[in-house]
């Protein structure tokens, strides 16, 4: 128990994501404040602001609160960085729509002229294919794990805080930006698609997690010249780590496909409703 609270009771601060957050916080508050003002009829839904804000939060917990203070220290905290910030933090962010607030609280010269072209853009309609996207979260999840690279992110902080974390966030928005959040997006992806998108991802995220249980020596040499105050041995530590990979990102992935569902459920019934009101009213104007 003294280990749990000693673990529990360390944080650090890093100026660099910490001003990043707090950035985006203020940004995303300041837009919706604006949005509510000058729509006070469409006010921004508070959920939305809900979710980027939880985002956030989580993005503080892990890199700046106890799980990043011992992510040089244990493969497992590591882990649950990457899992939080790709399987968490990123369709979160989508869901709190930023790009639609943006949209809202932009003056309609520069929402014509500047976001809708870009939005319309060759490059935006390219990074935003579902097929492109799912084969870069795939390949960067497969090949940092399984590559030097990891390794040497650790031994390098600068390239652990400038390199890693901003990929791993940056292909994962990229990756859910078309399927959550219903933001604008210049392809429209059928639900069926989508659900399909994110079933197929457990695939490499379940492949990762379980080679790296299985293995039967450290994937990550860094970690065996660690001194270790508390918790378990190198191997059983990457064992640990391999299980959250593995059933997290089966329980994740799982949760974004039940909403994936239930959106397009919501959506089959509106669009039901709307045609039997158009039916209603042709009838009743024959009569």
């Amino acid at each position: 128990m003294r280990h749990v609270w000693q673990f529990a009771g360390t944080w650090t601060f890093d100026p660099f994501p910490a001003a990043a957050i707090i950035t985006a916080a203020a940004a995303y508050i300041g837009a919706a404040i604006n949005v509510r003002r000058r729509h006070p009829a469409l006010p921004w839904p508070a959920w939305r602001t809900a979710c980027f804000l939880t985002a956030l939060a989580l993005t503080w917990i892990v890199l700046l609160g106890p799980v990043g203070a011992y992510d040089d220290v244990f493969f497992w905290a590591h882990m649950a960085q990457h899992i939080t910030l790709m399987m968490l933090v990123a369709p979160l962010i989508m869901l709190g729509g930023p790009v639609l607030l943006l949209l809202r609280a932009a003056s309609p010269a520069f929402r014509r002229r500047r976001l809708v072209p870009v939005l319309r853009s060759r490059a935006v309609r390219v990074l935003t294919n579902p097929v492109l996207t799912w084969v870069l979260f795939a390949a960067v999840l497969l090949g940092t794990h399984f590559s030097p690279f990891y390794d040497y992110a650790l031994r390098h902080p600068d390239v652990h805080e400038f390199v890693e974390h901003p990929l791993y966030l940056g292909v994962a928005l990229l990756y859910y930006y078309p399927l959550i959040g219903g933001n604008p997006c210049p392809r429209r992806v059928p639900p069926a698609a989508r659900m399909v998108s994110l079933a197929l991802m457990m695939a490499p995220e379940t492949m990762t997690g379980f080679f790296i249980y299985a293995s039967n020596y450290l994937l990550y040499p860094f970690y065996a010249h660690v001194r270790r105050p508390f918790g378990p041995p190198p191997l059983a530590d990457q064992q640990i780590g391999g299980i959250l990979m593995w059933s997290g990102g089966m329980l994740i992935d799982a949760a974004w496909l039940v909403l994936a569902t239930t959106a397009w459920l919501r959506s089959e019934a509106t669009r039901t409703r709307r045609v039997d009101e158009q039916i209603a009213r042709e009838l009743a104007a024959r009569s």
